[in-house]
């Protein structure tokens, strides 16, 4: 089999068997092909005569150009799509399963401060339908933590009104119910009655269930909302970045500062392993060194 046809085997692997995303199933053949494109440039044969050896050197290589965390998830694509192949008894073994990986780097959640956020919010002009909208996307990801693509897939079924709670349907094909606050529950009936309304009418598919439509009427996608983000910054004073996923951990943080149980977060954000929503607990903790350092006596900070 030629390198083209290996691929093809193993993406409708990841797509039939496992039922991965698109997202997912681009991202593990891109990292493929950056090996087949390094197999060629040193013409060192095709994906099924890869040997230990080669695939050391091709991991030294990746140092010139990426990141540790970039590294350690390209030979783990490859340890998947080589485990694959051995099983398929394509090859004997897996040439990247001894190959060290670089160490992560730690770094914290970003979050930015209430204060803040109220800024943000404060700067949205709401007398014009697409302003309404915009504020409530960013009332949905702040007071629900979920990623942008979940908010991108909620439908209107998905949304229970009596009991405040909103289903998600989260990475993996793994749902959860998400508490939305008074305030998040009242902007939504008012959006779905006369916004949403209003932006539906100008789509050809007036049957479309998508929570959140762009102003043609159609579904909005997760770019849509990373401009939507964009431009309330750009409209805004505040000079700090902003993205969906410092959202989530803007949401996350609070939480635990003020004693929400660690597994209640894990279930909110949609973490399939406490380990990820334990870093949160760093960053409560780091609060909790400062304010110490600042207020006791004896351990006040010299000016």
């Amino acid at each position: 089999m030629n390198n083209q046809q290996v691929i093809i085997l193993f993406k409708d692997y990841l797509d039939i068997e496992r039922r991965y995303s698109i997202n997912t199933v681009i991202s593990y053949t891109d990292d493929i092909y950056s090996l087949v494109h390094f197999l060629d440039r040193e013409q060192f044969g095709e994906l099924l005569t890869v040997s230990s050896r080669i695939a050391r050197f091709y991991t030294a290589t990746l140092h010139e150009n990426y990141k540790p965390k970039s590294i350690a998830r390209k030979i783990s694509s490859l340890r998947s799509f080589y485990n694959f192949l051995n099983r398929e008894e394509l090859v004997k073994e897996n040439p990247f399963q001894d190959v060290e990986l670089p160490k992560k780097e730690k770094r914290l959640p970003q979050f930015i401060y209430p204060e803040e956020i109220e800024s943000l919010f404060n700067s949205i002009d709401t007398t014009k339908q697409i302003g309404k909208r915009d504020k409530l996307i960013l009332e949905f990801l702040y007071g629900t933590g979920v990623r942008v693509g979940e908010l991108c897939s909620v439908k209107l079924k998905d949304i229970d009104f009596y009991q405040d709670l909103i289903l998600i349907h989260g990475k993996g094909n793994k749902d959860r119910y998400v508490p939305i606050h008074k305030t998040l529950s009242k902007g939504l009936k008012d959006y779905i009655l006369t916004t949403r309304n209003d932006f539906l009418k100008r789509a050809k598919n007036k049957e479309n269930d998508t929570l959140f439509l762009n102003f043609k009427g159609t579904s909005l996608t997760q770019r849509g909302v990373r401009l939507i983000i964009k431009r309330i910054m750009d409209n805004s004073e505040e000079i700090f970045n902003l993205s969906p996923h410092k959202l989530r951990h803007t949401f996350a943080t609070p939480l635990l500062n003020n004693g929400a149980d660690l597994r209640s977060v894990q279930e909110l954000l949609g973490h399939a392993h406490l380990s990820s929503t334990q870093i949160y607990t760093q960053v409560s903790k780091e609060k909790l060194k400062d304010s110490y350092m600042e207020s006791h006596p004896r351990a006040k900070r010299k000016r």
